[in-house]
């Protein structure tokens, strides 16, 4: 049987034109679209003639089985030159992307893999807070709040860490968070839609992150505790005297706080 290729192509977390470049062509080659919830409709723009199949999965909702979309990709891909599937955020992060890999590799077929802009970086743009800060954010964890039990998860391993798929659950993240030994007065920042016109951001402490619940509420959420959660700290002019000048000539420099 004539095998086609898999292209796994990272839609990003939101608009349409946050998608890269690569990742646009591979649509336009596409002659069948395995599609996510939360890809953007006007990608479709990339790919009009190509047939157009939803798989979408969401948290607490109907979702397509994992073994169901393992077994689409293999049919189609038998079938078609050339199936795309459109992941949200980046493919490689919280994507269920290893099944999917495996299921092709097991039938034979060729695969590629096109990254994107994962929901963590696209909050930190929104919000201008950087994930790493020189001598203080050295360390970024992404985790997801959920596991394949359902139960919720926190920890504390990294300087910055970033909890994906907790927005239905901020009170019980705020009471695990600190249980894993972060102190209640750790910054938090809460992100819903990162990537998209309408985002939404709030400040919190990890003490108070069940406040942020009606907010978000239905929205998909990312939540960074932490260093990356901090407001960028603005540069202090300070006065330094040089040698050998009065006060009236000491030059002025910029310094980090």
């Amino acid at each position: 049987m004539a095998q086609g290729k898999v292209i796994f192509v990272s839609a990003g977390p939101g608009a349409a034109d946050l998608i890269t470049l690569r990742g646009a062509r591979a649509l336009q080659r596409a002659d069948v679209v395995l599609f996510d919830a939360l890809t953007d409709p006007a990608l479709r723009e990339f790919a009009p003639n190509a047939l157009w199949l939803d798989v979408g999965k969401r948290g607490f909702c109907d979702s397509t089985a994992q073994t169901a979309i393992n077994a689409l990709l293999v049919k189609q891909a038998q079938a078609h030159a050339v199936v795309v599937r459109l992941k949200g955020g980046d493919a490689s992060v919280f994507g269920r992307l290893e099944e999917e890999l495996i299921a092709l590799a097991e039938a034979g077929i060729e695969s590629e893999v096109v990254p994107g802009v994962t929901a963590a970086i696209a909050a930190a743009a929104h919000t201008q807070r950087p994930l790493t800060r020189r001598g203080q954010g050295r360390t970024v964890a992404l985790s997801t709040a959920m596991t394949k039990e359902g139960d919720l998860q926190a920890m504390k391993s990294a300087d910055t860490e970033v909890f994906y798929m907790a927005g239905r659950q901020l009170g019980l993240l705020a009471r695990k968070l600190q249980q894993a030994g972060w102190p209640a007065d750790t910054p938090a920042l809460v992100v819903s839609k990162a990537g998209c016109a309408d985002a939404l951001s709030s400040d919190h402490l990890v003490a108070d992150l069940a406040a942020a619940a009606l907010l978000h509420k239905g929205r998909p959420t990312v939540v960074t505790v932490g260093a990356g959660a901090r407001h960028v700290a603005p540069m202090r002019k300070k006065a330094v005297k040089s040698p050998g000048l009065d006060l009236a000539q000491a030059q002025v420099i910029t310094l980090n706080d």
